[in-house]
């Protein structure tokens, strides 16, 4: 691998490999290669996956293997066959969430300006969480970084858009949240709507 990870017991039945510890597109690309290396070897120990923004927890089976061989595994990844590009997908939107204005406000921007910011980045799933179907989305504009709210919601409808700091997402059902809701939209999305190193875009209706 061009990128070796730190690779450190998670649990009896965890190792954690983690690139570095800032939060970037170079450390998730990595940890989207190697996610999609272990995806398609699936070595008869491997339980699961949970990717994060620059490290992935790696689940197996103490009685198949050992942390020491899970290591040697990972470190075997090839350099050029996983690379982490995934499918494009168009997400159409509907700017019209509550806290649009506060966005457009907070950074001095008119709310036609938020909107084409938002919809003219192409985003990276960095990976899935939160909930079902919840991705946490790279590439959000500068211009639109913008805090949480300081207490979340009660209910936050599906399908609401949100900026929380410099990311941006999708609740997939309705459930709690503090993020700064934007839009909505009617796109489906089931658990594996996306996986990590796909692209998104949003598209305004």
């Amino acid at each position: 691998m061009g990128n070796v990870p730190e690779c450190l017991p998670a649990s009896d039945a965890s190792l954690l490999a983690r690139f570095g510890r800032e939060l970037s597109v170079a450390a998730n690309r990595q940890v989207i290669s190697l996610f999609r290396y272990l995806h398609h070897a699936n070595p008869p120990w491997l339980v699961n996956l949970h990717p994060a923004y620059c490290s992935l927890l790696i689940d197996f089976h103490p009685l198949l293997t050992t942390h020491d061989e899970v290591d040697a595994f990972v470190r075997r990844q090839p350099d050029t066959h996983f690379a982490p590009i995934g499918k494009r997908i168009d997400i159409p939107v509907r700017y019209n969430g509550p806290d649009l204005p506060f966005v457009a406000e907070t950074h001095r921007l008119t709310a036609a300006q938020v909107i084409d910011l938002h919809s003219s980045a192409e985003y990276l799933v960095a990976f899935l969480g939160f909930a079902p179907g919840f991705a946490y989305l790279f590439g959000l504009p500068s211009q639109l970084a913008t805090p949480r709210l300081d207490r979340p919601r009660p209910q936050v409808p599906a399908g609401s858009v949100g900026i929380a700091g410099q990311q941006t997402g999708i609740y997939p059902a309705a459930s709690p949240g503090g993020w700064r809701l934007i839009g909505e939209t009617d796109f489906p999305l089931h658990p594996d709507w996306a996986m990590p190193g796909d692209r998104v875009r949003f598209v305004p209706r």
